[in-house]
């Protein structure tokens, strides 16, 4: 009997119209409060890895979110974790999870054979004095990510950037971390903080917590754009039209990210589809019903990162 309670209520968990009689409702409460993770025992792999590729209607809350751009390919990075420009190798997973095997996306597998090259996404100068200074050696494809790269060196040191669209050989690239009083003529590449950027600027791989280098803004052609500045903060308009609220000292560099036109470029056959690593999807037809239409929602509130609240005064409670 108590088996078979067990059963029923798990059951009625996972499909959450079936509710039982209220035996089973409370027996599914229970559970859930001395043992919420019992879901995943009962979930199959094909619920509990699905597809990420191709959209799709939302999740049911009984099952986690895969997490994403884990599942195609993973470089080898040198043992002694030191940087270096020279092409590393891949190691394919084919839409498998790494730690399991199991295949968590069914159209991701194959390709052609490519190399990967470390990208630097912290562009750091100093606060004080001159900036630093890059040159730019060469720009060329990169088969691990949509948007060109630069070899840049200064000194002895050189690395992989992100190319900026409009920079070639030869260009010399700027870096550094002031914020004067008033803002800078801003230069497509160059690096600036926030808070030494006009108002309207278009800008790319902005850092949300400084040092910590470019997060927002990496793919090819996108940018975001500096709308205000608020006491210590300035707030940057992604892509998304989602607003968020940075501290002034992060870093941005100025312009787009080349290759613009990767988007417009058409697939041309299905075997250029293999070549870059993409399995065929399903051939079934579905209808598009009312999740398909265009919704009209208002806009999101601004995310604040790297804002630290005041702390609360200490109340004192005094006893005669």
């Amino acid at each position: 009997m108590a088996t078979s309670l067990l059963n029923q209520a798990v059951r009625s968990l996972i499909h959450i119209k079936s509710f039982g009689n209220l035996q089973t409702i409370q027996c599914a409460q229970q559970l859930l409060s001395f043992e919420p993770n019992i879901l995943s025992r009962y979930i199959s792999v094909r619920f509990r890895y699905r597809k990420i590729r191709g959209g799709g209607r939302p999740l049911p809350w009984y099952v986690p979110k895969p997490t994403p751009r884990i599942y195609g390919w993973k470089s080898i990075l040198p043992s002694d974790g030191k940087y270096t420009t020279k092409p590393l190798p891949v190691v394919k997973l084919g839409g498998r999870v790494p730690e399991t095997g199991r295949v968590a996306v069914r159209t991701l597998g194959g390709g052609h054979k490519k190399l990967y090259r470390w990208v630097d996404n912290k562009r750091h100068g100093p606060t004080v004095g001159q900036p630093v200074e890059e040159k730019v050696f060469h720009v060329r494809y990169d088969p691990c990510r949509t948007a060109k790269i630069a070899l840049v060196a200064s000194g002895s040191n050189k690395r992989w950037i992100l190319a900026t669209d409009g920079v070639k050989t030869g260009d010399i690239l700027r870096t550094t971390g002031h914020i004067p009083r008033i803002p800078v003529r801003p230069k497509e590449g160059d690096a600036h903080p926030l808070g030494a950027l006009p108002i309207g600027t278009l800008i790319h791989s902005i850092e949300v917590v400084p040092g910590k280098g470019g997060l927002f803004c990496r793919a090819a052609g996108s940018c975001a754009q500096l709308l205000r500045k608020v006491d210590k903060f300035c707030i940057v308009q992604l892509p998304s039209k989602q607003e968020i609220s940075l501290p002034e000292e992060c870093m941005a560099v100025v312009g787009r990210v080349s290759n613009i036109d990767y988007n417009k470029k058409p697939i041309g056959s299905a075997n250029r589809n293999r070549w870059l690593g993409r399995r065929p999807r399903s051939g079934w037809w579905h209808r598009k019903d009312g999740y398909c239409g265009r919704k009209i929602k208002p806009l999101p509130p601004v995310k604040e990162f790297g804002y630290v609240p005041d702390p609360k005064p200490e109340i004192y409670q005094l006893t005669f």
